[in-house]
């Protein structure tokens, strides 16, 4: 049998009112995107300063080098701006101080009377050459009382001088600064 309409039991009522309080809205996703940006900051800062102290560590530990005299080609010589450079080779009367030399090193030639009168002074002949090689002893041919070779590239008039210095002087040479 149906249950007749007055049978029924009454329908709940509603819950009385109440009251919601004020609040301000509520912003989600902000303080991630500040905390990322904070994060992220303190990284980069992190990272570079490691690098700029790997890069004072490496330049600390670098070897340092003796500071040269700037380099002349065969384009800017003291004989001129196109001076055409040969190789040569030039006996020196003191073989221990040939035995100081190595390939690099900047040399000027100087000559000097060879029975070492006081009235002939040492004149340069070459300025600043640099040694191109510095042949062994052994295979010079000569005696130690003849010298040690030296070759040093310099302008074709210079070349020139110092074989006519070579004939008439004795030569030797002194590091340039």
């Amino acid at each position: 049998m149906a249950p007749t309409p007055s049978s029924a039991p009454p329908p709940p009522s509603p819950p009385p009112p109440s009251v919601v309080p004020e609040f301000e809205p509520l912003r989600t996703g902000g303080w991630r995107r500040h905390r990322l940006c904070a994060a992220m900051r303190r990284r980069r800062r992190a990272v570079a300063i490691s690098l700029a102290v790997a890069a004072t560590a490496m330049v600390v530990s670098a070897p340092r080098a003796e500071p040269q005299p700037p380099e002349r080609t065969s384009r800017e010589t003291a004989a001129g701006p196109a001076a055409e450079l040969v190789a040569a080779p030039v006996r020196i009367a003191d073989p221990a101080t040939v035995r100081l030399l190595k390939p690099g090193d900047r040399v000027d030639v100087l000559a000097s009377a060879p029975d070492g009168s006081a009235a002939d002074r040492a004149r340069i002949v070459a300025r600043c050459a640099r040694v191109a090689k510095v042949p062994e002893s052994g295979g010079t041919g000569g005696s130690a009382g003849e010298g040690a070779l030296v070759v040093l590239p310099v302008p074709r008039p210079t070349a020139a001088q110092l074989a006519g210095a070579a004939a008439h002087s004795r030569l030797t040479v002194a590091q340039c600064g």
